[in-house]
């Protein structure tokens, strides 16, 4: 088992886990910091509070010394009081004299000359005792223990005094109190068993609290993944519930119903699309197949010049509607247009119109244009939309077809307007729709494939323009609109 399978075995999977998981890391790692910091002040001033009260003792000491009283050896506090002249020390107290009982002083010996020592805080190495047996894990012998320490000068005690404490006239005091560290430490691992203990509490106290808000908020969202999955494709209908919240699950609610909503309609436009072309091409294929029956049924009677025409007819037809729904395939697909260019509109109409085909009816196809009309795009693609625009105002003029391009700011605006009957503004926007014709009662052999309009729409939208119907009180006009391209000379 590699270290990758290994770490998708142990490590959670559920969203609530890993939040939970997370926010306990992130706790920890935040307490950690926290119990560092307390563990350090507590320590520092744990240990100026000790200092403090050596140098209180440390003064207390000093001044019965000054009176000519010898302290207390049964102080709590270590202390000892050393002279020049004497090799024993003239007290001792607390937990030096436990230490060194019956020996010499332990403590430096002041200088006999120079100026008086004031020195509040120093470190002094002490003897090792290796009888002593301390009563408790903070012994003081033989380490190197912090002391404060003070001088007494000869001339401050009178000669009864210094009598009185066993020294010299002339004899020079120095008094050291040992800043016990043990207080301070106490006080210290107390503090950090106690934040230990409530820094776990807390993990885990987060964690589940983390662990149960998370679930509490995902219900809405298993709610959906249920009904989601209830939806299928014989019944995509269903709809998830939109919670009165107004937070990110209400959006997220609202994107699906949306994204299911557009399925639905997606696939009722491709139902619908397929039942249009099974009807489109059952036509062409009816009269085709009905006609080579007769013929072959009765060969002798039958007009092989007039039937072979009906056949050509009805197979260009079924040619064409191929071609179109190819078409409208590929443009469903949203496939990026291979190789763009720039296309001159203005030539590319002006030709359609010189080479576009006469038909039976008189019809006047003209073309305005007062300059170049550049735009991106494919020059095929072009030519199918203005040829179908073309073509469908052809199927409806009664006498004139006008193409009018115009370069207006950005955009190159192209109109195909016929002298028809119009369409009717309830029906403004059918018309785009695929195999929709308003003239259902006309013959659908001469008539179109009602896929023009729709493929002339896909390929505007395709180029990031437009197609649309502009009212006119006469005929149909049909205006596309494209984003203009520079010039050749421009770029």
């Amino acid at each position: 088992m590699n270290a990758t399978e290994l770490r998708r075995r142990w490590w959670p999977r559920s969203v609530r886990a890993r939040t939970a998981l997370a926010v306990a890391s992130a706790t920890a790692v935040i307490l950690v910091g926290i119990g560092w910091w307390v563990h350090h002040d507590v320590y520092r001033q744990s240990t100026q509070i000790a200092e403090e009260q050596a140098k209180s003792q440390l003064w207390s000491l000093c001044e019965r010394l000054r009176q000519g009283v010898v302290p207390d050896s049964t102080t709590t506090v270590p202390y000892e009081v050393v002279a020049t002249g004497r090799r024993t020390a003239v007290a001792s107290g607390g937990a030096l004299r436990d230490a060194y009982p019956g020996t010499h002083h332990v403590m430096p010996t002041p200088p006999t000359e120079g100026v008086a020592a004031l020195i509040p805080l120093t470190s002094v190495r002490l003897p090792v005792n290796r009888d002593y047996n301390p009563k408790d894990i903070f012994g003081i012998a033989g380490g190197t223990q912090r002391v404060v320490t003070c001088d007494i000068e000869a001339d401050e005690l009178s000669r009864d005094k210094a009598a009185a404490l066993g020294v010299a006239a002339d004899a020079r005091l120095r008094v050291y109190v040992v800043v016990l560290p043990h207080t301070a430490e106490a006080i210290t691992k107390t503090t950090d068993r106690l934040l230990l203990g409530a820094g776990l509490v807390s993990v885990v106290l987060i964690a589940a609290v983390a662990y149960f808000a998370v679930r509490f908020a995902l219900r809405p969202v298993e709610a959906i993944r249920v009904l989601t999955a209830s939806v299928t494709a014989s019944d995509p209908r269903e709809r998830v519930t939109v919670p009165a919240t107004g937070h990110e699950i209400t959006a997220l609610a609202t994107t699906i119903n949306t994204t299911l909503q557009r399925l639905d309609n997606a696939a009722a436009q491709q139902r619908r699309f397929v039942a249009d072309a099974a009807h489109e091409l059952r036509s062409p294929l009816t009269t085709l197949l009905a006609s080579l029956e007769v013929a072959l049924a009765y060969p002798e009677r039958t007009d092989w010049p007039a039937t072979a025409t009906t056949a050509a007819r009805q197979t260009r037809r079924l040619h064409s509607l191929a071609e179109d729904l190819l078409l409208l395939a590929r443009l469903d697909t949203r496939t990026p247009t291979a190789g763009p260019e720039t296309v001159d509109l203005t030539a590319l109409a002006s030709r359609l119109t010189e080479q576009y085909p006469r038909s039976e009816r008189p019809l006047t196809l003209t073309c305005d244009s007062t300059a170049p009309a550049y735009a991106h795009g494919n020059l095929d693609e072009y030519e199918r939309l203005l040829r179908n625009l073309i073509d469908n105002a052809a199927r409806h003029a009664a006498h004139r077809i006008q193409i009018t391009i115009r370069n207006q700011d950005a955009w190159v605006v192209l109109t195909v307007h016929d002298d028809g009957p119009g369409v009717p503004t309830e029906d403004a926007e059918r018309i785009f729709e695929r195999f929709v014709r308003l003239d259902d009662a006309r013959s659908r052999d001469h008539g179109g494939t009602g896929l023009g309009l729709a493929i002339a729409r896909d390929l505007a939208h395709r180029h990031r323009g437009t197609l649309t119907l502009t009212p006119r009180t006469l005929g149909a006009c049909f205006r596309l609109r494209l984003p203009r391209a520079p010039t050749p000379a421009e770029k």
